[in-house]
């Protein structure tokens, strides 16, 4: 009985340390998302500004 004890409190000590393991790298992954979020609609920005400037230099040409 102790020997079913033990063994039930290690394999739950893993499940808690696992859950706590995975709480924290989805934590992170949430993070880069935002990151890469950011720098996606800052690329995206600058594209446009690059398009309209590049629009802009063909006008001008004879």
């Amino acid at each position: 009985m102790d020997a079913d004890l033990k063994s039930l409190e290690l394999k739950l000590s893993g499940l808690i340390s696992l859950c706590s393991d995975l709480r924290n790298e989805n934590a992170q992954l949430r993070l880069d998302l935002n990151a890469t979020q950011s720098d996606a609609a800052l690329l995206k920005a600058n594209m446009a500004s690059a398009s309209e400037r590049i629009e802009a230099l063909m006008e001008s040409l004879p």
